[in-house]
């Protein structure tokens, strides 16, 4: 994420925009805004508080995810909570696994099932699984299917894995399996770029 803006950009865009600079003796700049990048920790830090304190629901919830490095469980509930109420689809599940693990508040399933349910319904695929993970305990195969159909069809490989499963079990159709699988594919696709190719291909030098 962007400190300046709290846009997010991929390695591929990312990548580019640092060929780019580089190749014409530039300034890094944010992609977005074209705010310098910080060149120090403090500076990140002060740039993110600027974005919390303008009330952004994304530099709120990946603030939160620093507390909650740092250990301050309960400054990470607070900032997830207000990003939450602000609509942030990413605290809603950064919530449901607090109570479900009970690290910043008392664990509390109707709690954890409810911003599960908010995460999901925003899009956020690996609320979409945890659902039907959840379902699939509660003895509901049927709404357990659902859940990881519509998640494997996002592009969540642990639903597509699943699937497979429950599928060699005879518990999903071959009709399903099949649709899941190809809406699968094409989730993964439609992510591919030859930008983050060359990100990963350099990515790859550098570890070698």
């Amino acid at each position: 994420m962007m400190p300046c803006c709290s846009k997010f950009i991929c390695n591929g865009c990312e990548y580019a925009n640092s060929i780019y600079e580089l190749e014409g003796c530039l300034q890094r700049k944010c992609p977005f805004c074209r705010h310098p990048v910080p060149d120090s920790e403090e500076e990140t830090k002060r740039n993110m508080m600027k974005r919390v304190e303008a009330n952004d629901p994304v530099a709120m919830r990946q603030m939160g995810g620093m507390r909650r490095r740092e250990g301050d469980y309960d400054g990470a509930f607070e900032y997830w909570t207000n990003a939450a109420g602000l609509g942030d689809v990413g605290a809603h599940y950064q919530l449901s696994v607090v109570y479900r693990e009970g690290l910043g508040a008392e664990k509390d399933k109707k709690k954890e099932l409810h911003h599960l349910e908010e995460a999901a319904i925003g899009g956020h695929t690996f609320a979409r699984h945890n659902l039907g993970i959840m379902e699939g305990k509660n003895g509901r195969p049927n709404r357990a299917v659902k859940h990881l159909i519509i998640a494997a069809k996002l592009g969540q490989d642990q639903s597509l894995s699943s699937l497979r499963r429950l599928y060699a079990e005879g518990i999903v159709s071959n009709e399903d399996f099949a649709g899941a699988l190809r809406a699968h594919q094409d989730a993964v696709e439609e992510t591919k770029s030859q930008q983050r190719e060359a990100a990963e291909a350099a990515r790859t030098d550098r570890v070698k």
